[in-house]
């Protein structure tokens, strides 16, 4: 059975996911509008950087992380001169980790749905008044619902399934900062394979409801003809 241990890790996962999830809502959100829509030059560049943890080693990103958020690095002694300390091996040094790493998982799939239903609605909208916010508000957004609610579900499962990078930036805390991919690794290397079954077992029946969630998404997005995805 599951230790109190492995609760804590789950929840801390839990805690974490949701955290992550919401902030990139909230932060990829007018990213994935301007991507959408822009025209700029810096276009190219900027979903380049967007996608980079798709391919770039985890290990890599929390390598540079870990000196960026750092006392030596920009943000450590921002961090520092404001009294917070520094975020390395802190659950918000796990927060800003997983803000970059889950970002393609989020951006991609809104930014392929605003794509997908082209300026039209926005331009008869406009022709009845409507002005910028109202537009983005009441035909952009609802109509990206499909997009959003897939980049709600990836980004949530992505976090909850990084290792490399929580283990770079967070370390292996006990209520800290110890994620439930960690706890299953500590339970190997402690030769406790019984309690790294259970919380494995428990790892796949997460994984294969969060992918039938997607699925019925997808299906549902086929269905009205459009379809979305990194």
């Amino acid at each position: 059975m599951l230790s109190d241990a492995d609760l804590t890790a789950i929840w801390l996962t839990l805690r974490l996911a949701t955290t992550v999830t919401v902030l990139l809502l909230l932060l990829g959100t007018p990213l994935a509008l301007w991507l959408a829509r822009t025209s700029s030059p810096f276009k190219g560049p900027v979903s380049a950087l967007v996608a980079l943890p798709l391919v770039l080693p985890p290990t890599v990103l929390g390598f540079y992380l870990l000196i960026f958020m750092g006392p030596s690095g920009p943000l450590g002694r921002f961090t520092e001169m404001l009294g917070m300390g520094t975020l390395p091996f802190t659950f918000w040094g796990l927060v800003v980790a997983s803000l970059l790493y889950s970002l393609p998982f989020v951006v991609q799939p809104i930014q392929n749905a605003i794509e997908a239903q082209g300026a039209r609605p926005a331009e008869v909208a406009a022709t009845l008044r409507a002005g910028p916010w109202d537009r983005f508000w009441h035909v952009t957004l609802p109509l990206a619902r499909p997009g959003i609610l897939t980049a709600s579900v990836l980004g949530f499962a992505h976090t909850v399934g990084e290792f490399g990078v929580v283990l770079m930036i967070g370390g292996n805390i006990p209520g800290e900062t110890r994620v439930v991919s960690v706890q299953i690794y500590d339970h190997v290397e402690a030769l406790e394979y019984t309690q790294a079954h259970w919380l494995s077992a428990a790892m796949i029946g997460f994984s294969f409801f969060i992918l039938l969630l997607l699925y019925r998404l997808q299906h549902r997005k086929s269905a009205s003809g459009m379809r979305y995805g990194i």
